[in-house]
């Protein structure tokens, strides 16, 4: 059996390498490496695939919140409410800006913003919300944009970990995660479900005036060379990775089958041990692409599971060990939204198995023996 790894990057490259080695070949005999035709390419595409009417590439997902935050032209000190439980990716982006992060806590099923909580936090300087959907699942969308909507709030879908995902509302329409707010934030770190050989990142929006409005700020702010009209950033999807991400794009879907078969395969092979586990739920408005396959170990066991997986060759991870309300980097700038228990309770009991679309029946079987076999 093959070393199991958290993600085969390599594997994928071999399986896709033609197709993947003439789109950088192509890039390489234009000569043309920032603004070619292969990033306007995949801003058509990825708009296509999402179901917005526009899309923006930039230089990373993190960039992305920021670029999306900075349209808005927020004043300093506006509050921004974010999940207590995630990476520090959406805070830090709100306090770049010297606008406050407002943290609250999470469903402790699905990992993502608790709604209820939501609707308390919100002050006279609330001005947007960023749920995140998390581990490839959608944040409940319905609530949130309600919430949104009586109070005139923006929201940025933080949808670097969702790529896909569909998120079914109560009279049945269906949208994907990153296309319900105003605006939404992807990442295409390599490895996201649709990850390039490096950094990159993108926002969509139905907005023509603020897809405009991204578009500048990605390019220290002009309208034309030499003309700039607003303080922006240089953030720019390289053309070589916008060819390599329209090659990966085409594939998502099967990406996206291979990730759910994995954890089909988890949920029933792991049913034994429920003693100990608790398996990803599944929220009944969203479809589930697994980023990550994040199981809760109960009896504060979690520990001590990933120290016997790691002696087994199975590289479990922890995602997140600290909640944002315990970051160092944000002591003294953030505010709490509500109590922060649950968040609390994930970050000592999550542990993310390896799932990713290369693995064999063999290693996947492997995984769950030394699960069941663990005492």
């Amino acid at each position: 059996m093959e070393p199991i790894k958290s993600v085969d990057l390599t594997s994928q490259y071999l399986r896709l390498k033609t197709e993947i080695d003439e789109a950088v070949a192509e890039v390489i005999r234009s000569g043309n490496y920032i603004n070619g035709q292969a990033v306007s390419d995949f801003a058509a595409a990825l708009a296509a695939f999402s179901g917005s009417r526009f899309a923006i590439p930039c230089g990373n997902g993190t960039d992305a919140l920021q670029l999306s935050l900075m349209a808005l032209d927020l004043q300093p000190g506006s509050e921004v409410i974010v999940p207590d439980f995630t990476y520090i990716a959406a805070a830090e982006a709100v306090a770049l800006l010297r606008l406050v992060p407002v943290l609250v806590d999470v469903d402790p099923k699905t990992f993502n913003l608790a709604p209820e909580k939501l609707a308390n936090a919100l002050s006279s300087k609330t001005k947007a919300v960023i749920p995140v959907h998390l581990f490839g699942q959608s944040c409940d969308m319905a609530p949130i944009l309600k919430i949104a909507r009586e109070n005139n709030l923006y929201v940025i879908e933080d949808n670097a970990q969702s790529i896909g995902t569909e998120y079914v509302f109560p009279d049945g329409s269906r949208r994907q995660t990153g296309t319900m707010g105003l605006i939404g934030a992807f990442s295409f770190f390599p490895t996201k479900n649709l990850g390039c050989f490096g950094d990159g990142g993108a926002m969509t929006t139905d907005s023509e005036e603020l897809a405009e409005r991204l578009r500048k700020l990605t390019v220290h702010g002009q309208s034309k060379k030499y003309v700039h009209e607003k303080v922006g950033v240089n953030s720019r999807l390289d053309t070589l990775q916008a060819a390599i991400l329209k090659v990966k794009l085409a594939h998502l879907q099967s990406f996206t089958e291979a990730r759910r078969r994995v954890a089909a395969a988890y949920d029933q092979g792991l049913q034994s041990r429920v003693d100990i586990l608790e398996l990803p739920y599944r929220h009944p408005a969203s479809t589930h692409v697994f980023n990550q396959y994040v199981i809760k170990v109960k009896n504060d066991r979690r520990d001590d599971l990933q120290k016997y997986l790691t002696s087994k060759g199975v590289p479990a991870t922890v995602y997140y060990p600290l909640p944002m309300h315990r970051q160092p980097a944000l002591c003294g700038i953030f505010k709490t939204g509500s109590d922060l228990t649950e968040s609390e309770k994930l970050c000592r009991s999550v542990l993310a198995l390896p799932i990713h679309t290369e693995m064999s029946e063999e290693q996947i079987n492997y995984i769950i023996k030394q699960i069941i076999d663990y005492e």
